[in-house]
């Protein structure tokens, strides 16, 4: 995973009150879970930008008020009209623990249905997974050359080495689904063969 650095300072300060007016001056509130004790601690709206608004999964390198620590965004908080960060809760991350992030899905390879008039579609953008932080990786590439015409790719066909997929095992990644013509062309093959 791609690391990703980020400063805050320590929140003494709690509650709605204080958290609307750090909000006001274009901070955002966020808490550090995992640790001895959680903290409360907030980071500006331009630094986190590049965190917030990508598709990237990212090993955060947290530095509160000098104290350094390794974490993940675990959930974010969106103002239902404005879409403005409200809020992030962070999970500080070791070697020892697994934690459970989303990882993107990349399709790779010309599947042998859209050769024959299909459309590739990628019905599932990201996997739930697993595992330890350091063996995540950026994205789950699934080869689809042997997807053929009206075939999918299932969650539990996937495989990622030292990670578990949380995903239910019947739910479709991809497929390759009959346009109208595909349909047609079968239809006429079919006639055809009569």
């Amino acid at each position: 995973m791609k690391t990703f650095e980020l400063k805050g300072t320590v929140r003494t300060d709690l509650g709605k009150k204080a958290s609307k007016a750090e909000r006001v001056s274009d901070n955002v509130p966020c808490v550090l879970y995992g640790g001895a004790v959680n903290t409360h601690f907030t980071t500006t709206v331009s630094d986190l930008r590049k965190l917030v608004y990508s598709p990237e999964v990212y090993v955060v390198d947290l530095e509160i008020d000098g104290k350094k620590c390794k974490a993940v965004m675990k959930a974010l908080q969106f103002h239902p009209v404005t879409d403005k960060v409200l809020h992030i809760d962070f999970l500080e991350v070791s070697d020892k623990k697994p934690v459970i992030v989303e990882i993107p899905v990349k399709l790779e390879g010309l599947a042998e249905g859209v050769k024959a008039g299909g459309k590739l579609a990628l019905e599932m953008r990201k996997l739930k997974v697993k595992g330890i932080y350091t063996q995540i990786p950026e994205c789950i590439v699934i080869d689809v050359t042997a997807l053929g015409l009206g075939k999918s790719i299932q969650v539990g066909a996937v495989a990622v080495e030292n990670l578990e997929i949380l995903n239910a095992k019947n739910a479709v990644v991809c497929q390759v689904k009959l346009t109208r013509a595909a349909r047609g062309a079968a239809a006429a093959a079919a006639a055809g063969k009569k």
